[in-house]
């Protein structure tokens, strides 16, 4: 029982050190039943609204390098944010400069629901993508290097999609929450360990 438990703490500490950049969280919330989105962009100083071109509103906060798109139905989408903490903001800030312009029907806690993250890590190995792209088989792989250099591997479980990189580089989207990108990431690890098809560069260089 107790190396068990022992073997337990390993295998969370493997989980807790796998750090993940995180680079965009997109999200979605309603702030109202309906938006005037001409006064909306007289209110919000600074926002782009070109409704000949995009059916949206623009406005972009400077303070946490974020950017929602606000529609007529009251829906809106928060993109830019690194943190979850960075999206409430964003949302609760938009809402707040809306209800103290006059704007009628301003929802007071709009629910927010993350919809994509897209994170960054590095397995710290060169990665031999044909090689890779026959071992994981093909239902769960698309390698087409004449029109793109990385390879997109599916993991079913939890599903998100990794884009794999010869230099080591992974790009993880279709998360919706931090743990399901860790657990992408070291479904994918374990999985070329287990083929043999990562190495880090430091066992390289010790040879």
């Amino acid at each position: 029982m107790a190396a068990k438990k022992a073997d337990k703490k390993s295998d969370d500490k493997k989980v807790q050190k796998t750090e993940v950049s995180i680079e965009n969280i997109v999200a979605s919330t309603v702030l109202a039943e309906k938006l005037d989105l001409t006064a909306v962009a007289l209110a919000l100083e600074g926002a782009e609204y070109e409704p000949e071109q995009f059916p949206g509103l623009v406005y972009r906060l400077k303070s946490e390098k974020t950017a929602i798109l606000l529609f007529r139905s009251g829906k809106a989408n928060c993109t830019g944010a690194k943190t979850i903490e960075s999206v409430q903001t964003t949302i609760k800030t938009v809402s707040k400069k809306l209800e103290d312009a006059g704007m009628a029907g301003i929802i007071k806690k709009p629910v927010i629901t993350v919809q994509n993250i897209v994170a960054v890590y590095d397995l710290k190995s060169d990665l031999n993508l044909n090689a890779i792209a026959i071992t994981l088989g093909l239902e769960r792989v698309e390698y087409e290097p004449e029109q793109f250099p990385g390879l997109v591997y599916r993991v079913a479980v939890p599903k998100v999609v990794m884009l794999l990189f010869g230099s080591g580089k992974v790009v993880c989207t279709g998360a919706k929450q931090e743990a399901d990108i860790i657990t992408g990431v070291e479904t994918l690890k374990k999985e070329l360990r287990a083929a043999g098809l990562l190495r880090t560069r430091v066992e390289k260089s010790d040879k």
